[in-house]
């Protein structure tokens, strides 16, 4: 059964920092050739894509919103995708999910989301 945790979300103001976790369990395959990406979705809003980093290289790719303020990181070693948000601002106030993709098999996985709230 896989599984997708996030953690680490909660209450913040502006200008603060938060970091969030995903530990990954039960994928298919293992857990470094799975490309991981950050979503978040606000209220009345769609999903959006915020960050992502590919498999052993680690390529990295951020949405413009985000560039400069946000990091994203893995360790391969615990199975775990990390989103480090500094300079954290309202609009930043969403649920944050964590995703796994395989690409070959077209492998699709979620987490339950953790919600992020900036405000004063």
């Amino acid at each position: 059964q896989v599984q997708l945790v996030e953690s680490g979300g909660g209450l913040v103001q502006p200008g603060g920092s938060l970091r969030l976790s995903c530990a990954a369990s039960g994928l298919p395959f293992t857990f470094s050739r799975y490309a991981m990406n950050w979503y978040r979705q606000a209220p009345g809003k769609e999903r959006e894509l915020v960050a992502s980093i590919r498999t052993l290289g680690g390529t990295t790719n951020y949405a413009d919103s985000v560039k400069g303020r946000f990091t994203i990181s893995r360790d391969n070693t615990k199975n775990t995708v990390y989103l480090q948000m500094n300079s954290l601002k309202p609009e930043d106030t969403a649920v944050y999910y964590c995703n796994a993709k395989f690409a070959l098999t077209g492998g699709d996985y979620w987490g339950q989301g953790t919600q992020v709230t900036v405000s004063s």
